[in-house]
């Protein structure tokens, strides 16, 4: 028989509800019960009323509703009540199990509420891990992604949850260990393979199985028997994954500061002195760092870095993908791997395995790693709390997501830290004429640093008019002859030379010079191109290949001369071996990487001096120090110069002058020769003379005039599918649709609908809209309103990508 509740005891209940609907926020409040039978504890948390007893009157006792948002793609939450037996352990930003429809999935609870619109609500099946994946604050995070980035929920929970850590099963690994007992008495007989064995395990006193048999060549039954002994134990226990384990890495100290170092660290820790209250409300908290390549920023964020952890508070750094070397993380784990700010220090990026990503991730979340290192996802670490974020090389594209949801973890950087009350730091050589932009117009705090790190000069670059090289030569050559002459000077003084050419392959295209033919890729516009290696033609779009033909394919032609046009990084290492067959040369791009360890073998190698001339597209670009490189050659500097993009002078200044940067870091002043068939363009010149404010205000004059960013924010709408003359329709549709609800928009520019500059990818045909605004996130609310509505053919996709930096 059910315990009557007293009259006293419902009375409480009753008046708490009251004070409850008044929209008390308690966070802990506890009511007990006096009468017999009745000895549970009721608790109001947030504002809901919950039980421990499941057997108490309905009448009094109401369950809590959890509202989850699922692992599919549905744009909407889900209400499920929490079993009594789960209401303690269920909190926003816990993962759990759930029955839906006819199946079990997993989904994060992102609210928690005190009734549900909906009757006969199915209840949590699961608790997914014994702590909260997601915090409180990088929720408010992902709401935000979602909304301004027209996303749904669940999508912006998938980039802030790494797919190792949202499994259900357990992601850490299990190894055997074998663990060294006290021995009481004297020492059993054992065989001479047993004393070895005992003789390792003696000195290690507690070491991986594997490892044991390994060292004693011997085989678990051995081991076995001295457990048998008494004498060690052997247990399964967790062994993390550390993808720096095998590393020797020598400890660091705080380096001196020159003066420009010295002013600009003392403004960072001033704004993060300030309550916390006094930075997190003010975009003012976020300092855009311009210092010139080799100015010494890497040490302003490790000192800075080392103030946060005084205060007790984590730090994040922010690098691109291809930045993200073991250099750059040495620096970090030499200075905070020992020392009274001893901490654990994680990397998170793609080149992990899932198991390294799962075991780096929950180091953060327990608060063990108070220091990440990654690439743009690294935004998302569960750092609590969090004291300072910095962007390195802020300008780089790679920091804008490809796929939903497109956010621009700079950008989201900026957010997190004013929400979480953290002091902001961007830096870069080549800020994006955003975040100039921004700091002109005082949202940011601009710090500038004007001259390299121990007084070193920067290097000279000569602009070489490769049209008079063509002129002077049969065709155009690879190298000028300047440039070969360098090259053969640095050699003989033993000096190291980098050369820059951001393209792969062997050649561009292969053409038929009778008939005119150019292989293309049957899924994309695009040329194929050959690589020499595996004589193949491939499509860097879709991947495509095809073998390397050896006469004109078409049927009418069949020519036998048919050509290879263009260069890329294989035809240019073929040549240097050719020209200096003494000198050592290693290539490094994507094709040349293939195993996870060529990155940093390679690098590890330049460093020793084993290579003389180190040959590269972006990879090498920026984030290396290597002191005996005296001389940087950029092959083509007109490559990225002439794309339909209006970011595409800007980029070329900022790729310039970073390749410029890798020259002179030592005590030998450096060199930069740029190989050029337009010298005098404007990105160019200004890259030449390290101008980076002249480039800025020369182009911001071009943006103004056509609206463009910074001036304004984008939006760009795409239009996708197999059959051009559907999307093309599809995309007009799209327009009307747009002017009748934005009619009322006064600043709105709407451009489109055009082919995409790369019309066909992936076999899928492409049409743009852009729509140029001040005010997007208000644009991106309409967007969204507006999205949902609309209704396309099945085989048609729209994209929405807000602050695009590719334009096509």
């Amino acid at each position: 028989m059910k315990p009557a509740l007293s009259s006293k005891f419902c009375s409480l209940v009753q008046e708490t509800d009251g004070k409850r609907r008044q929209g008390w926020k308690e966070t802990q409040r506890e009511l007990r019960a006096v009468e017999y039978g009745v000895s549970t504890v009721v608790v109001a948390s947030l504002g809901e009323i919950s039980t421990r007893h499941s057997d108490l009157d309905p009448r009094f006792y109401s369950p809590m509703i959890a509202r989850v948002t699922l692992d599919l793609t549905l744009g909407k939450e889900f209400d499920y009540l929490i079993p009594p037996e789960f209401e303690e352990d269920v909190k926003v930003g816990t993962r759990v199990k759930i029955p839906f429809a006819n199946r079990s999935v997993l989904g994060s609870v992102t609210a928690l509420a005190e009734s549900s619109p909906h009757k006969k609500l199915r209840s949590i099946l699961k608790i997914i891990g014994r702590q909260t994946l997601l915090t409180p604050k990088v929720l408010q995070l992902a709401r935000w992604i979602a909304d301004y980035y027209c996303c749904p929920l669940e999508i912006a929970l998938k980039s802030v949850l790494p797919d190792a850590v949202r499994k259900d099963q357990k992601g850490w690994r299990e190894r055997l260990f074998a663990r060294m007992l006290p021995v009481q008495a004297a020492l059993p007989n054992l065989t001479k393979r047993q004393q070895e064995v005992w003789k390792i395990v003696t000195e290690w006193k507690e070491i991986p199985l594997q490892k044991l048999l390994e060292l004693a060549d011997t085989t678990a039954g051995t081991v076995r028997r001295l457990e048998d002994a008494g004498l060690l134990t052997i247990t399964s226990e967790i062994s993390e994954r550390d993808p720096y384990a095998n590393e020797v890495i020598l400890p660091s100290q705080a380096l001196s500061l020159n003066a420009d170092q010295t002013q600009t660290l003392a403004r960072i820790i001033e704004r993060m002195d300030l309550p916390q209250a006094a930075t997190g409300t003010s975009p003012a908290s976020t300092f855009l760092l311009h210092g010139v390549t080799g100015s010494g920023k890497t040490e302003i964020y490790l000192q800075a870095i080392a103030h946060a952890l005084e205060q007790g508070k984590g730090a994040i750094v922010l690098v691109p993908e291809i930045s993200l070397t073991p250099q750059t993380v040495e620096h970090f784990k030499a200075r905070f791997n020992s020392g009274p700010l001893k901490t654990l220090v994680a990397v998170l990026h793609s080149h992990l395995s899932a198991g390294e990503r799962h075991d780096e991730w929950h180091k953060i979340r327990q608060g063990r790693a108070r220091i990440v290192i990654g690439a743009r996802s690294a935004v998302f670490a569960p750092v609590d709390p969090l004291g300072l974020l910095i962007v390195d090389e802020e300008h780089e594209h790679s920091y804008k997501q490809e796929e939903a949801p497109r956010y621009h973890a700079r950008d989201v950087a900026v957010m997190r830290g004013q929400s979480e009350g953290a002091v902001v730091v961007l830096g870069s050589a080549t800020p994006s004429l955003e975040s100039f932009y921004n700091a002109r117009k005082s949202k940011y705090t601009l710090l500038e640093m004007r001259v390299r790190a121990d007084d070193k000069k920067m290097p000279m670059v000569r602009v070489v008019d490769m049209r008079n090289e063509a002129r002077r030569g049969k065709g155009i050559p690879i190298f000028s002859q300047i440039l070969r002459d360098a090259i053969a000077s640095r050699l003989e003084k033993k000096e190291q030379v980098m050369l820059f050419l951001n393209r792969r392959g062997y050649a561009s295209s292969l053409q038929c010079p009778k008939c005119g033919y150019v292989a293309g890729c049957p899924n994309c516009s695009i040329a194929l191109t050959y690589h020499r290696q595996i004589e193949k033609l491939c499509c860097h779009i879709c991947g495509h290949n095809d073998n390397a033909p050896t006469v004109c394919p078409e049927p009418a032609c069949r020519n036998p001369a048919i050509r290879y046009a263009g260069l890329g990084t294989q035809r240019v290492e073929e040549t240097l071996a050719k020209l200096f067959p003494r000198a050592h040369v290693a290539r490094m791009d994507s094709d040349a990487l293939k195993r996870k360890d060529d990155f940093r073998r390679i690098l590890g190698d330049f460093r020793l001096g084993k290579i003389d001339i180190l040959l590269g597209t972006q990879m090498i670009a920026k984030g290396l120090h290597f002191p005996n490189v005296t001389l940087v050659g950029i092959i083509y500097a007109d490559l990225s110069l002439h794309m339909p993009d209006f970011r595409a002078g800007e980029r070329t200044f900022q790729l310039l002058t970073q390749v410029s940067g890798r020259s002179g870091r030592g005590d030998v002043e450096g060199e930069v020769i740029v190989q050029s068939f337009t010298p005098f363009h404007a990105a160019i010149q200004y890259a030449r003379r390290h101008d980076f404010v002249g480039f800025y205000e020369q182009e911001l004059e071009f943006r103004e005039q056509l609206k463009y960013p910074p001036v304004s924010r984008a939006a760009m709408l795409t239009i996708r599918g197999r059959n051009e003359d559907k999307v093309r329709l599809s995309a007009e549709h799209l327009k009307r649709e747009l002017e009748k609800e934005l009619a009322d928009w006064k600043d709105l520019i709407l451009a489109g609908p055009a082919p995409s500059p790369l019309l066909k990818a992936e076999t899928f045909y492409r049409y743009q809209i852009m729509l140029r605004t001040r005010q997007m996130a208000k644009l991106s609310q309409r967007l969204a309103k507006l999205l949902e509505l609309l209704k396309f053919p099945e085989d048609i996709r729209l994209t929405v990508d807000i602050d695009p930096v590719n334009s096509f």
